[in-house]
């Protein structure tokens, strides 16, 4: 019943985690595949280690919401193959998150990812707040469509493109899967900031940081359904999913699988509450399958 296929990958359930939380080391996957999700996803891992912003790095908003800004800390791609051999180990299908400052960083990522046999790639083009990486690259339609053609003609596995909130991410969608990706992942964080107003001074070392858990939800929403209506494309939504209903949103709206990031730091019950929550909602609707309701808000 909650069955779902994305980007050539097939799921018991539409629940992953989402990329940032956990994932650069193999016992995270561990800790991962014991909340029930139905592919990890690593953090993103770059071409060399980045030891990330000094703290503070994370706050917790009067608004539910979460600011971070890790500044993409990871191990670099010596642990790609140790990450697939734990993914193969515990069942459970890995897409690595890469991400680079130039479309060479990104090809030669892609192709140690294919050679550990890792399930797929999600190219990080959204990153709010690392200089120089995600936003960055993924704001500008053309550098989209340059980095995603030249990583799948590499790549002997599938490739997403995961896009976060500009101006033109519908254009930059567009670019991405003209280029070949096999599924787009929408959206990442939002660029945002938080002042102390006892320091007068902003709270996180790098000033701005990605706002992450509810406030984002309805932009999340709005984004996939624009995505979807403009291209029928296979997408992940993902963007404060604290919820059944929140996943349900995403799938009316066009997606066909979630991310869940932030949630998880509060609820550690969050995927079993969801399928419960899907499980009942679809035999409410008389619905056989949740591939049926997929867009089909979507006007």
């Amino acid at each position: 019943m909650l069955e779902t296929s994305v980007a050539g990958l097939r799921l018991k359930h539409p629940v992953m985690n989402a990329s940032g939380i956990l994932g650069s080391e193999p016992e995270h996957l561990e800790i991962l595949a014991k909340q029930g999700f139905s592919a990890l996803v690593s953090k993103t891992i770059t071409l060399n280690p980045r030891e990330g912003y000094p703290p503070p790095i994370i706050v917790e908003l009067r608004n539910n919401g979460l600011l971070n800004a890790v500044g993409l800390a990871n191990p670099g791609a010596g642990v790609i193959p140790v990450l697939a051999g734990k993914a193969r180990e515990l069942g459970k299908p890995l897409i690595l998150s890469i991400g680079g400052s130039s479309v060479e960083e990104f090809v030669k990522l892609a192709e140690l990812a294919s050679e550990a046999s890792v399930d797929a790639v999600e190219l990080n083009l959204s990153c709010p707040h690392a200089e120089g990486y995600g936003l960055e690259l993924g704001s500008d339609p053309m550098l989209v469509y340059r980095i995603a053609k030249d990583t799948v003609s590499v790549a002997s596995i599938p490739v997403i493109a995961k896009l976060g909130l500009t101006d033109r991410v519908i254009e930059s969608a567009g670019k991405a899967l003209e280029a070949g990706v096999k599924a787009l992942t929408l959206i990442n964080t939002v660029k945002a900031m938080s002042i102390d107003v006892y320091t007068l001074k902003p709270v996180l070392s790098n000033r701005y940081g990605g706002l992450s858990g509810p406030p984002i939800h309805p932009i999340a929403v709005r984004v996939v359904y624009d995505v979807y209506r403009e291209y029928r494309a296979e997408i992940i939504g993902v963007g404060g999913v604290s919820s059944w209903m929140d996943v349900a949103e995403l799938v009316l709206a066009g997606a066909r699988a979630v991310q869940v990031g932030t949630a998880l730091i509060w609820n550690e019950n969050i995927v079993d509450e969801v399928l419960d929550g899907l499980h009942k909602w679809l035999i409410d609707l008389g619905y056989n399958s949740l591939m049926d309701l997929v867009g089909i808000a979507v006007m």
